[in-house]
């Protein structure tokens, strides 16, 4: 009996909590239910994957420079002869798997500002060559959210149809497909892959009269893929926002703790511990999901940001406002019982975001409750899920090794 050999795909390793948090997931799964399973991954920081997840990886892209502005002709030529290359990278790598899996992550949107030659290419060679070698690919729990840049629209349609198998976060990604032209009539939905993890104690909330700790999810927040023209606008409001409810919440003796999700959340951290300058304000260094979550337990209150940052305060059972910068997060907190609670990222109005804050606090009791009752809704969920990419992806290793041989 041959084993079966799975792959992982994706911009996984290169700083971003949320994505490694959906690799983890998907890995603690395998480990669980197909320990003999021989698994590697295609990945954007295959140094950090490999380190921390214990499988090898390989670089997602030939060319170093990928994830750097190309100014000069060196750099131009090198980018395109790089897309070339990966072509024959991806096919070759993905011809070596019986499934390749890429756990969740928002492959299918553009939420964010987002190159159609950068990831969604990277995706469509991956979803061809499955296709071409007969490797079944897997969107295992993703986001997806209507394209309106036709390029990228185009890689992403045509990426997903090419998949052997989709599922999503939450059942507007799931529309959102179905609006731009992929046959979802078989896809099912299930809770973000994050709910899976493993959860730390919850703490019991502070008795102090002044209030106890807050934790402030930040991000470097420029707006998305159709706000090119007015990121430097969108940011400078979200930041100024920000940094005056942190400011209002010191006046009244609060701790407040901030997180990030990415790497390149830091220099917002670092401009509202300047311009707030009180030791009541500190900085975590989270390096996983589960050190966000241990920060979030150990919070009365969170506001955060980031998609994946308000799945760890929510699935520890914190009271939770989000700053929502796409219809996925305030989709999530419907799901979760606190819907009232989202304030426009793009338009940070401190007083108002106060208020909310406020009106939560007084709630938190009874919502800590509706949390408890959701989260383990969502376990069953995602139970569910795992059972059915078993069934799904996962036949006989002999059956499926003769299957990739036959012509």
């Amino acid at each position: 009996m041959t084993p079966v050999r799975v792959g992982v795909f994706g911009l996984l390793g290169s700083g971003n909590l949320g994505n490694d948090g959906s690799l983890e997931a998907v890995l603690g799964y395998l480990r669980a239910e197909h320990p003999d399973a021989v698994v590697d991954a295609l990945c954007g920081g295959p140094e950090v994957v490999a380190a921390r997840y214990g499988i090898p990886a390989t670089r997602l892209h030939w060319y170093r420079g990928e994830y750097r502005t190309a100014s000069r002709a060196g750099a131009i030529a090198g980018k395109g002869l790089g897309k070339l290359v990966d072509v024959f990278r991806t096919a070759a790598w993905v011809r070596r798997h019986d499934v390749v899996i890429v756990p969740g992550m928002g492959v299918l949107e553009a939420t964010l500002p987002l190159r159609p030659w950068g990831f969604p290419y990277s995706l469509f060679l991956l979803c061809a060559s499955g296709r071409l070698t007969r490797t079944r690919v897997a969107l295992v729990g993703v986001g997806a959210a209507a394209i309106r840049d036709r390029p990228t629209r185009a890689l992403v349609r045509w990426s997903a149809r090419l998949a052997a198998y989709r599922s999503y976060r939450d059942v507007p990604s799931r529309d959102a497909m179905r609006e731009m032209g992929v046959d979802t009539a078989r896809d099912e939905v299930y809770p973000d892959l994050a709910f899976a993890l493993p959860t730390p104690s919850e703490s019991a909330p502070s008795d102090s009269l002044g209030g106890g700790p807050v934790c402030v999810g930040v991000m470097d927040f420029h707006g998305g893929n159709d706000d090119r023209a007015r990121a430097e606008e969108i940011h400078r409001r979200y930041l100024e926002g920000t940094t005056r409810f942190v400011r209002t919440l010191v006046e009244e003796g609060r701790p407040v703790r901030l997180v990030t999700g990415d790497e390149c959340d830091e220099a917002v951290v670092a401009a509202i511990l300047d311009a707030v300058g009180s030791p009541l304000v500190t900085a975590a260094k989270a390096a996983s999901l589960a050190d966000l979550m241990k920060e979030m337990a150990a919070a009365d209150t969170v506001v955060a940001t980031r998609y994946h940052n308000l799945i760890c305060a929510l699935k520890v059972g914190t009271p939770t406002l989000a700053l929502s910068y796409a219809a996925k997060s305030e989709v999530l907190m419907a799901q979760m019982g606190l819907g009232a609670y989202c304030h426009p990222a793009r338009d940070v109005d401190a007083d108002r975001l106060l208020d909310q804050f406020r009106a939560l606090e007084r709630r938190s009791a009874e919502l800590r409750r509706t949390l408890r009752e959701r989260n383990q809704a969502a376990a069953r969920q995602l139970r569910e899920q795992f059972a059915d990419l078993t069934t799904d992806l996962f036949p006989a290793p002999q059956h499926a090794h003769a299957l990739r041989e036959t012509p």
